[in-house]
Formats: C-alpha cells, sequence, structure tokens
C-alpha cells in the first residue's frame, strides 16, 4: 500500500542530527539509507485493517529537549508509580520522548558485566556489539515504510547484554514517556542474552495527553543457547496517540522466552509479536491481553515460528471489547520444515461487551512438517449468562459481578507478570478502560 508521505526533514537534516551525537559512521549511514527505502516503500498490509487514513507521519520534530528531571523524586507522580515506591526501585530508566530522565543500576549488573544503557550511549560506547543486531535479523529495515522509517529516525530506547552464564537476580525495568506530541517517538529495545543467562524485564508505554501524536516501537531480543528471558510490557498510551509496535525474539538452542503483554493503547494500534524458535530444543511463551474502547482501531498479530526440532510454541489472548471498537486477533503458529517433533497450541478468547463492538480471533495452524501436534482454539463472545445468575445470587450487583468475571478472564495474563507493582499498574488500567 503506498502513502503519500509528508514530513519536516531531510537527509541532510537526518545526518547532522546524527552527526551531533557523535554516532558511528555506520549507524548515520543505515539511517541515511533506511530514509531513502522510505520514500518507496509501502506502508505494512494488515489482515482486514485499512490504515490509509492512519496519520504515521504527523511529528514536527524527532529531537526533544533534555529533561532536567535528575533524581527519582523529581519525577510526576504517574510515571514514578509505574516503577513502584522508590526503595524497591532496583534497575530503572525512565526516558521523557526519547532522553533519559532517570537512570539506576545496581552494583549487581556492574559486577557482572550487565550492559543497562540508553540506545544512544550504547551506539557509542558499544558500537560492535550494537551494530551486530541493529535492524539485521529479528527486524529488518526494509521490511516496510514503518521499519524503514524506524531505523532513520530512532530517537530513543535501550540496550540490554546480559554476559553468558549470568543470571540476574534483580529485574531491569523501563518506563517510556511521551509527553512533547510534536515529536515522533521512534523507540528500539534491544536486547542481547549471552549462553545460560536468565533475564527478567518489564517496560511501561505510557502518555497522558490526548492530544494526536506518533509512537513507533521496535524489540529486538536475541536469545542464546540456554538462556531465559522473562518479558513482560504495559503499552498505554493515550487515544490521540496513533502507535505501531513490533516485538521479536529469535532464540538459539535451548534457549527460552515468556512474553506477557498488557496491550491497552487508547489510539489506533497495529502491534505485532513474533517468536523466532530456530535452535533445537527453544521455548516460546506468548500470553496477551487487550482491551479495545471508544472508535479505535486495533490490529493484533502474535506469531511462533518453529525451525527448530523439539520446539514448544504456545500464546494465549484474552481480549475485551466494548463501545464502537474494532480488534483483529491474528494468533499464527507455524512449524516450518525439520522441525520434528515439536509442538505448537494457541488459544483466543475475545469477550464482547458491547453489541455495537466488533472482535476477530483468527487462530492460524501452518504445519510444514509431518512429526509434530498443533492445536488450536478460538471464541468470541459475551459474558456467560449462567455465570452471572451464579455471582448475583451470591448478593453481587450487576455491576460488580461483570467486574469480577472480566478480571478472572484477564487473569492468566496479568498474573504471568513477575512484579506486584506491575500487576497492579495492569489492573489498574483494565479497570480504568473497562468501566
Amino acid at each position: 500500500m503506498a502513502v503519500e508521505t509528508k514530513w519536516t526533514f531531510d537527509s541532510e537534516t537526518v545526518k547532522q542530527w546524527a552527526e551531533k551525537q557523535e554516532e558511528p559512521s555506520w549507524l548515520v549511514n543505515k539511517r541515511l539509507d533506511a530514509l531513502a527505502q522510505a520514500e518507496h516503500l509501502p506502508l505494512p498490509d494488515p489482515d482486514k485493517t485499512s490504515l490509509k487514513r492512519w496519520k504515521f507521519t504527523s511529528f514536527e520534530k524527532i529531537d526533544a529537549e533534555e529533561p532536567a528531571t535528575q533524581s527519582f523524586s523529581d519525577l510526576p507522580q504517574e510515571v514514578s508509580r509505574l516503577a513502584g515506591e522508590e526503595s524497591e526501585v532496583q534497575n530503572l530508566i525512565v526516558q521523557r520522548d526519547g532522553k533519559i530522565a532517570y537512570h539506576k543500576v545496581e552494583q549487581e549488573l556492574e559486577d557482572n558485566g550487565v550492559i543497562f544503557t540508553d540506545i544512544a550511549t550504547a551506539v557509542r560506547e558499544h558500537s560492535d556489539l550494537v551494530e551486530k543486531y541493529f535492524m539485521s535479523d529479528a527486524v529488518r529495515t526494509n521490511e516496510h515504510q514503518l521499519t524503514a522509517l524506524h531505523t532513520a529516525l530512532m530517537n530513543g530506547g535501550v540496550f540490554i547484554y546480559v554476559p553468558k552464564n549470568v543470571e540476574l537476580q534483580t529485574p531491569i525495568q523501563t518506563i517510556f514517556w511521551q509527553d512533547d506530541v510534536k515529536t515522533g517517538l521512534f523507540n528500539h529495545v534491544l536486547m542481547v542474552t549471552e549462553a545460560n543467562s536468565r533475564l527478567t524485564y518489564l517496560e511501561n508505554y505510557v502518555s497522558f495527553t490526548e492530544e494526536e501524536a506518533n509512537v513507533n516501537v521496535v524489540t529486538e531480543v536475541y536469545g542464546g543457547q540456554g538462556s531465559e528471558v522473562k518479558y513482560g510490557a504495559i503499552d498505554n498510551l493515550e487515544s490521540g496517540v496513533t502507535s505501531y509496535v513490533v516485538r521479536r525474539a529469535s532464540l538459539a538452542k535451548d534457549a527460552r522466552i515468556e512474553w506477557a503483554l498488557g496491550q491497552l493503547n487508547e489510539g489506533h494500534t497495529i502491534s505485532e509479536n513474533t517468536t523466532y524458535l530456530m535452535g533445537d530444543g527453544s521455548y516460546g511463551d506468548t500470553k496477551t491481553v487487550h482491551v479495545g474502547r471508544g472508535k479505535q482501531t486495533q490490529n493484533f498479530t502474535s506469531d511462533v515460528v518453529a525451525y527448530g526440532k523439539r520446539t514448544e510454541g504456545y500464546i494465549l489472548t484474552h481480549g475485551v471489547m466494548k463501545d464502537n471498537a474494532t480488534s483483529i486477533f491474528n494468533g499464527i503458529n507455524k512449524i516450518e520444515k525439520g522441525g520434528t517433533n515439536s509442538h505448537s497450541e494457541q488459544t483466543g478468547r475475545v469477550l464482547m461487551l458491547s453489541s455495537r463492538a466488533r472482535g476477530d480471533a483468527n487462530p492460524i495452524l501452518l504445519i510444514d512438517e509431518d512429526d509434530v501436534t498443533a492445536g488450536h482454539a478460538a471464541s468470541v463472545g459475551k459474558i456467560d449468562p449462567i455465570q452471572m445468575f451464579y455471582m448475583k445470587s451470591r448478593g453481587l450487583s450487576q455491576t460488580e459481578a461483570e467486574r469480577l468475571i472480566i478480571h478472572g478472564f484477564l487473569e492468566p495474563v496479568v498474573g504471568a507478570l513477575p512484579i506486584e507493582a506491575v500487576k497492579t499498574r495492569l489492573a489498574e488500567v483494565i479497570e480504568r478502560k473497562v468501566y
């Protein structure tokens, strides 16, 4: 799908901006090449969703002002509470419009050679390592216009590197806060875990204005042999934000990733989560929860693609739809030729709270190998009247009974988040969106 693109910057502007940040030549050249490609590449073509009127390039600038915040107490309360109490904060980066507002790293990380820093610092201080992985495998620049723009205009994000045999006991957290709606946020999370390492990571995307804005997010996770990543995220951008979000992982032999994603943006959203099970015995488990309301349109895709032997891939999707919202939920389990003795399974459920809303759950199995097991299930429906009758018979009001049923429906994802403060935050967001 071709689209007329209008932006207020050109190759010279991007070059000067990149050089001002003292970026290595490989990244400057990659940016300029990507910008040239973006002018000719089509937008992505998500299933059953037209993007003709979506405003992906309505921002005015890509370089926000440096925030003055230096301490945790200086952060606005609605931001700091996402990380929990200050006494409990361990490893945390807060970025405002792509710029560091707060950064704390425990000694455990430094002692073990772990890198946890903003992406701008990483490309200067760990250039060779970033170059090896950035937009080269799990996500590629030339996939479509939005990936090309992301490469050209990346202006925020973090780099996480965990060396071989390092098992982190404390989680790593990030908060990506969009404040200046005139600045497009092109946020990149690059995570590399070497062999037999362990990491728990949680992130929040948040904004507090309903003005028109743009967010373009790319996450790349590269899991080394026998490594394990627990990845939790809560996306909670306001209704004026048009967002494109892609999170992908590529796993080596016996590597594991567990995704727990609360995808609760208020505006139009395309979101894709993919796990590539490249190595034998690799494992991917994706749990996602979505809530659609108002007049928003959302398109969600969860993929697990198995290349290795004896892999396991799981997808669990629960969505709640109300008002006039429209959402597409695609779950795709694919086992490539050669992926013998692999197992794939998915379940998609959509709970409809309004006759005017629309939620499509599409389970898809693509199997190119004989010696495998695979299954899927999907359902779209209203609250079970028998459940409602039972709870009202116990003295609960209609509203309270409905509330408890919905929280129970979403608990498989909420409960998968590994930090209590984040679980509480996700429950609060769900409560606000549903009632």
